[in-house]
Protein backbone atom coordinates (compact mmCIF):
# COMPACT_ATOMS: atom_id res chain seq x y z
CA UNK A 1 0.00 0.00 0.00
CA UNK A 2 1.25 3.49 -0.80
CA UNK A 3 0.09 6.84 0.51
CA UNK A 4 -1.36 9.56 -1.73
CA UNK A 5 -0.65 13.21 -0.96
CA UNK A 6 -1.89 16.66 -1.93
CA UNK A 7 -0.52 20.08 -1.05
CA UNK A 8 -3.00 22.61 0.31
CA UNK A 9 -2.26 26.29 0.73
CA UNK A 10 -3.79 29.13 2.72
CA UNK A 11 -3.70 32.68 1.36
CA UNK A 12 -5.05 36.10 2.27
CA UNK A 13 -6.29 38.26 -0.60
CA UNK A 14 -7.93 41.23 1.15
CA UNK A 15 -10.39 43.03 -1.12
CA UNK A 16 -8.72 41.56 -4.20
CA UNK A 17 -7.21 44.88 -5.22
CA UNK A 18 -3.64 44.78 -3.93
CA UNK A 19 -2.18 42.18 -6.28
CA UNK A 20 -2.20 39.14 -3.99
CA UNK A 21 -5.24 37.58 -5.63
CA UNK A 22 -3.96 38.39 -9.11
CA UNK A 23 -0.59 36.75 -8.43
CA UNK A 24 -2.39 33.60 -7.35
CA UNK A 25 -4.83 33.64 -10.29
CA UNK A 26 -2.21 34.21 -13.00
CA UNK A 27 -0.46 30.98 -12.06
CA UNK A 28 -3.67 29.05 -12.70
CA UNK A 29 -5.04 31.02 -15.63
CA UNK A 30 -3.88 28.78 -18.49
CA UNK A 31 -5.59 25.80 -16.87
CA UNK A 32 -8.70 27.79 -15.96
CA UNK A 33 -9.42 29.36 -19.35
CA UNK A 34 -9.78 25.89 -20.85
CA UNK A 35 -12.93 25.44 -18.74
CA UNK A 36 -14.86 28.13 -20.64
CA UNK A 37 -17.71 26.91 -22.84
CA UNK A 38 -17.58 27.56 -26.57
CA UNK A 39 -20.54 29.90 -26.22
CA UNK A 40 -18.67 31.91 -23.60
CA UNK A 41 -15.90 32.53 -26.13
CA UNK A 42 -18.25 34.23 -28.59
CA UNK A 43 -19.11 37.95 -28.38
CA UNK A 44 -22.81 37.14 -27.99
CA UNK A 45 -22.15 34.59 -25.26
CA UNK A 46 -19.83 36.95 -23.42
CA UNK A 47 -22.47 39.69 -23.50
CA UNK A 48 -25.10 37.26 -22.22
CA UNK A 49 -23.13 36.12 -19.17
CA UNK A 50 -22.04 39.66 -18.29
CA UNK A 51 -25.69 40.73 -18.36
CA UNK A 52 -26.71 37.69 -16.29
CA UNK A 53 -24.11 38.50 -13.63
CA UNK A 54 -25.07 42.15 -13.46
CA UNK A 55 -28.76 41.28 -13.18
CA UNK A 56 -28.46 38.63 -10.47
CA UNK A 57 -25.33 39.54 -8.49
CA UNK A 58 -25.13 43.35 -8.68
CA UNK A 59 -23.38 43.64 -5.32
CA UNK A 60 -20.43 41.69 -6.72
CA UNK A 61 -20.09 43.67 -9.97
CA UNK A 62 -17.45 46.07 -8.55
CA UNK A 63 -15.49 43.05 -7.28
CA UNK A 64 -15.76 41.31 -10.67
CA UNK A 65 -14.47 44.46 -12.38
CA UNK A 66 -11.62 44.78 -9.90
CA UNK A 67 -10.50 41.18 -10.24
CA UNK A 68 -10.85 41.00 -14.03
CA UNK A 69 -8.94 44.26 -14.41
CA UNK A 70 -6.05 42.94 -12.35
CA UNK A 71 -5.94 39.59 -14.11
CA UNK A 72 -5.78 41.48 -17.44
CA UNK A 73 -6.58 38.55 -19.70
CA UNK A 74 -8.98 38.79 -22.69
CA UNK A 75 -11.52 36.30 -21.32
CA UNK A 76 -11.03 36.99 -17.60
CA UNK A 77 -14.29 38.85 -17.02
CA UNK A 78 -16.36 36.19 -18.78
CA UNK A 79 -14.64 33.39 -16.87
CA UNK A 80 -15.09 35.12 -13.52
CA UNK A 81 -18.87 35.42 -13.98
CA UNK A 82 -18.95 31.59 -13.59
CA UNK A 83 -21.88 31.63 -16.01
CA UNK A 84 -20.00 30.10 -18.96
CA UNK A 85 -18.11 27.20 -17.39
CA UNK A 86 -18.15 23.56 -18.45
CA UNK A 87 -20.25 21.48 -16.00
CA UNK A 88 -18.47 19.42 -13.37
CA UNK A 89 -19.61 17.00 -10.69
CA UNK A 90 -18.20 15.86 -7.38
CA UNK A 91 -19.17 13.32 -4.72
CA UNK A 92 -19.52 14.80 -1.25
CA UNK A 93 -21.48 14.45 1.99
CA UNK A 94 -22.42 17.16 4.47
CA UNK A 95 -24.53 17.90 7.54
CA UNK A 96 -25.56 21.02 9.42
CA UNK A 97 -26.49 20.79 13.09
CA UNK A 98 -26.39 22.93 16.24
CA UNK A 99 -24.61 25.85 14.62
CA UNK A 100 -21.94 23.75 12.90
CA UNK A 101 -21.37 22.51 9.38
CA UNK A 102 -19.39 19.35 8.65
CA UNK A 103 -18.54 18.12 5.16
CA UNK A 104 -16.34 15.78 3.12
CA UNK A 105 -15.23 16.90 -0.32
CA UNK A 106 -14.49 14.15 -2.84
CA UNK A 107 -12.87 14.64 -6.24
CA UNK A 108 -9.72 13.83 -8.19
CA UNK A 109 -6.78 15.60 -6.49
CA UNK A 110 -5.67 17.31 -9.71
CA UNK A 111 -9.13 18.85 -10.18
CA UNK A 112 -9.22 20.75 -6.87
CA UNK A 113 -7.22 23.92 -6.24
CA UNK A 114 -6.83 23.09 -2.57
CA UNK A 115 -6.65 26.74 -1.50
CA UNK A 116 -8.06 28.06 1.77
CA UNK A 117 -8.74 31.76 1.27
CA UNK A 118 -9.35 34.59 3.70
CA UNK A 119 -10.88 37.56 1.88
CA UNK A 120 -12.67 40.86 2.42
CA UNK A 121 -14.19 41.35 -1.01
CA UNK A 122 -17.37 42.77 0.53
CA UNK A 123 -17.00 41.38 4.05
CA UNK A 124 -14.78 38.87 5.91
CA UNK A 125 -15.14 35.38 4.40
CA UNK A 126 -13.03 32.23 4.85
CA UNK A 127 -13.50 29.19 2.67
CA UNK A 128 -12.06 26.56 0.35
CA UNK A 129 -11.68 28.35 -2.96
CA UNK A 130 -12.05 26.90 -6.45
CA UNK A 131 -12.20 28.34 -10.00
CA UNK A 132 -10.23 31.41 -8.85
CA UNK A 133 -12.84 33.00 -6.56
CA UNK A 134 -15.70 30.56 -6.21
CA UNK A 135 -16.11 28.60 -2.98
CA UNK A 136 -16.72 24.91 -2.31
CA UNK A 137 -17.62 25.78 1.28
CA UNK A 138 -17.10 28.73 3.59
CA UNK A 139 -18.32 31.02 6.35
CA UNK A 140 -18.71 34.75 6.91
CA UNK A 141 -18.41 37.14 9.84
CA UNK A 142 -22.19 37.08 10.47
CA UNK A 143 -22.08 33.41 11.49
CA UNK A 144 -23.41 31.94 8.23
CA UNK A 145 -21.75 28.84 6.71
CA UNK A 146 -22.54 27.16 3.36
CA UNK A 147 -21.24 24.07 1.55
CA UNK A 148 -22.19 22.21 -1.63
CA UNK A 149 -22.58 18.72 -3.03
CA UNK A 150 -23.46 17.62 -6.56
CA UNK A 151 -27.15 16.77 -6.97
CA UNK A 152 -26.44 13.54 -8.87
CA UNK A 153 -28.45 14.35 -12.01
CA UNK A 154 -26.96 14.92 -15.48
CA UNK A 155 -28.92 18.05 -16.33
CA UNK A 156 -27.36 21.27 -17.61
CA UNK A 157 -28.90 24.68 -18.25
CA UNK A 158 -28.07 28.36 -18.47
CA UNK A 159 -27.07 29.77 -15.14
CA UNK A 160 -24.24 30.07 -12.65
CA UNK A 161 -21.76 27.47 -11.48
CA UNK A 162 -22.61 26.73 -7.86
CA UNK A 163 -19.18 27.93 -6.70
CA UNK A 164 -20.00 31.59 -7.35
CA UNK A 165 -23.43 31.11 -5.76
CA UNK A 166 -21.77 30.01 -2.50
CA UNK A 167 -19.46 33.05 -2.71
CA UNK A 168 -22.39 35.37 -3.40
CA UNK A 169 -24.49 34.07 -0.51
CA UNK A 170 -21.64 34.45 1.95
CA UNK A 171 -20.76 37.95 0.71
CA UNK A 172 -24.33 39.27 0.88
CA UNK A 173 -26.34 37.31 3.47
CA UNK A 174 -26.35 37.19 7.27
CA UNK A 175 -28.77 34.31 7.92
CA UNK A 176 -30.01 31.03 6.48
CA UNK A 177 -33.43 32.52 5.74
CA UNK A 178 -31.92 35.44 3.87
CA UNK A 179 -29.70 33.11 1.84
CA UNK A 180 -32.60 30.77 0.96
CA UNK A 181 -34.57 33.81 -0.19
CA UNK A 182 -31.70 34.89 -2.46
CA UNK A 183 -31.48 31.39 -3.95
CA UNK A 184 -35.02 31.69 -5.30
CA UNK A 185 -33.89 34.25 -7.88
CA UNK A 186 -30.52 32.74 -8.88
CA UNK A 187 -30.32 30.53 -12.00
CA UNK A 188 -28.05 27.52 -11.38
CA UNK A 189 -26.51 25.56 -14.25
CA UNK A 190 -26.18 22.09 -12.68
CA UNK A 191 -28.21 20.25 -9.98
CA UNK A 192 -26.56 20.90 -6.63
CA UNK A 193 -27.35 20.61 -2.93
CA UNK A 194 -26.51 23.43 -0.54
CA UNK A 195 -26.37 22.99 3.23
CA UNK A 196 -26.63 26.27 5.14
CA UNK A 197 -26.08 26.90 8.84
CA UNK A 198 -26.41 29.95 11.09
CA UNK A 199 -26.59 30.24 14.91
CA UNK A 200 -30.24 29.15 15.05
CA UNK A 201 -31.01 27.20 11.88
CA UNK A 202 -29.67 24.53 9.51
CA UNK A 203 -31.21 23.47 6.19
CA UNK A 204 -30.33 21.73 2.94
CA UNK A 205 -31.72 23.13 -0.30
CA UNK A 206 -31.89 21.28 -3.64
CA UNK A 207 -31.28 23.57 -6.63
CA UNK A 208 -30.94 23.01 -10.37
CA UNK A 209 -31.70 24.38 -13.83
CA UNK A 210 -34.97 22.44 -14.07
CA UNK A 211 -36.43 23.07 -10.62
CA UNK A 212 -37.19 25.74 -8.06
CA UNK A 213 -35.12 25.67 -4.86
CA UNK A 214 -36.58 22.91 -2.71
CA UNK A 215 -35.98 22.27 0.98
CA UNK A 216 -34.67 18.78 1.78
CA UNK A 217 -36.20 16.74 4.62
CA UNK A 218 -33.29 17.63 6.90
CA UNK A 219 -29.95 19.45 6.87
CA UNK A 220 -28.01 16.58 5.31
CA UNK A 221 -26.94 15.88 1.74
CA UNK A 222 -25.01 13.41 -0.34
CA UNK A 223 -25.41 13.12 -4.13
CA UNK A 224 -29.12 12.85 -4.88
CA UNK A 225 -32.13 15.10 -4.59
CA UNK A 226 -35.90 14.55 -4.66
CA UNK A 227 -35.99 11.77 -7.27
CA UNK A 228 -35.56 8.05 -6.49
CA UNK A 229 -32.00 6.71 -6.72
CA UNK A 230 -31.63 3.84 -9.17
CA UNK A 231 -29.57 0.74 -8.43
CA UNK A 232 -26.99 1.87 -10.98
CA UNK A 233 -26.67 5.30 -9.37
CA UNK A 234 -26.25 3.75 -5.95
CA UNK A 235 -23.53 1.38 -7.17
CA UNK A 236 -21.64 4.31 -8.71
CA UNK A 237 -22.18 6.94 -6.01
CA UNK A 238 -23.19 5.09 -2.82
CA UNK A 239 -25.20 8.21 -2.12
CA UNK A 240 -27.97 6.56 -0.05
CA UNK A 241 -25.42 4.63 1.99
CA UNK A 242 -23.43 7.79 2.74
CA UNK A 243 -26.53 9.82 3.57
CA UNK A 244 -27.69 7.14 6.04
CA UNK A 245 -24.22 7.12 7.60
CA UNK A 246 -23.98 10.87 8.07
CA UNK A 247 -27.51 11.08 9.48
CA UNK A 248 -26.64 8.38 12.01
CA UNK A 249 -23.29 9.94 12.95
CA UNK A 250 -24.35 13.59 13.19
CA UNK A 251 -21.59 16.18 13.42
CA UNK A 252 -18.84 13.65 14.14
CA UNK A 253 -15.43 14.30 12.59
CA UNK A 254 -14.21 10.80 13.44
CA UNK A 255 -17.03 9.26 11.40
CA UNK A 256 -16.18 11.47 8.43
CA UNK A 257 -12.64 10.10 8.40
CA UNK A 258 -13.81 6.47 8.12
CA UNK A 259 -15.73 4.51 5.44
CA UNK A 260 -18.32 4.81 4.08
CA UNK A 261 -18.09 8.61 4.43
CA UNK A 262 -14.34 8.76 3.86
CA UNK A 263 -13.80 7.42 0.35
CA UNK A 264 -10.62 5.87 -0.99
CA UNK A 265 -9.71 6.18 -4.65
CA UNK A 266 -12.38 4.98 -7.11
CA UNK A 267 -12.21 4.03 -10.79
CA UNK A 268 -12.21 7.70 -11.85
CA UNK A 269 -9.46 8.62 -9.40
CA UNK A 270 -11.78 10.52 -7.05
CA UNK A 271 -11.32 10.27 -3.30
CA UNK A 272 -11.96 12.30 -0.16
CA UNK A 273 -9.67 15.32 -0.41
CA UNK A 274 -10.52 17.00 2.89
CA UNK A 275 -13.01 17.17 5.75
CA UNK A 276 -14.11 20.64 6.87
CA UNK A 277 -15.78 21.47 10.19
CA UNK A 278 -17.13 25.03 10.29
CA UNK A 279 -18.15 26.67 13.54
CA UNK A 280 -19.25 30.02 12.12
CA UNK A 281 -20.49 31.54 15.37
CA UNK A 282 -16.93 31.17 16.67
CA UNK A 283 -15.48 32.26 13.33
CA UNK A 284 -13.44 29.04 13.14
CA UNK A 285 -12.97 26.21 10.67
CA UNK A 286 -10.81 23.11 11.00
CA UNK A 287 -9.80 21.05 7.97
CA UNK A 288 -9.00 17.40 8.61
CA UNK A 289 -7.01 14.67 6.88
CA UNK A 290 -5.97 11.24 8.18
CA UNK A 291 -3.64 12.04 11.07
CA UNK A 292 -3.59 15.83 10.51
CA UNK A 293 -5.67 18.99 10.88
CA UNK A 294 -5.38 22.69 10.08
CA UNK A 295 -7.41 25.31 11.93
CA UNK A 296 -8.13 28.79 10.59
CA UNK A 297 -10.22 31.63 11.98
CA UNK A 298 -11.08 35.26 11.44
CA UNK A 299 -9.03 36.18 14.49
CA UNK A 300 -6.03 34.03 13.62
CA UNK A 301 -5.63 33.22 9.93
CA UNK A 302 -2.28 31.67 9.09
CA UNK A 303 -1.07 31.68 5.47
CA UNK A 304 1.20 28.87 4.35
CA UNK A 305 1.13 25.45 2.73
CA UNK A 306 0.96 21.88 3.99
CA UNK A 307 1.20 18.54 2.20
CA UNK A 308 -1.46 16.19 3.52
CA UNK A 309 -1.97 12.44 3.32
CA UNK A 310 -5.06 11.35 1.45
CA UNK A 311 -6.33 7.81 0.95
CA UNK A 312 -4.10 4.82 0.39
CA UNK A 313 -3.99 3.12 -2.98
CA UNK A 314 -2.72 -0.31 -3.91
Amino acid sequence: MRQEHKTFQAIEVGDGGDGRWAAYARVLWQEMEGLLTEEGRTPQGADRVRALFRAHMPELVPVLDRLAGQLDRPEAEVFLTHAALRPFSQSCAQIGQNGSLLRNYDLRPDQCEGTIVSSRLLRPVIGMQDMLWGLLDGMNDAGLAVSLTWGGRSVYGRGFAILIVVRYLLETCDTVDEAVGRLRSLPVAVPQNLTLVDPTKAVTVFVGPDMSPTLAPDACAANHQHLPVTDGQERALRTLERLRAIRAAGVDVAAMLKPPLYQSVDEQGSRTLYTAHYRPVEGRVTYYWPGASWQQSFGDFTPGSRTMTLSRAG
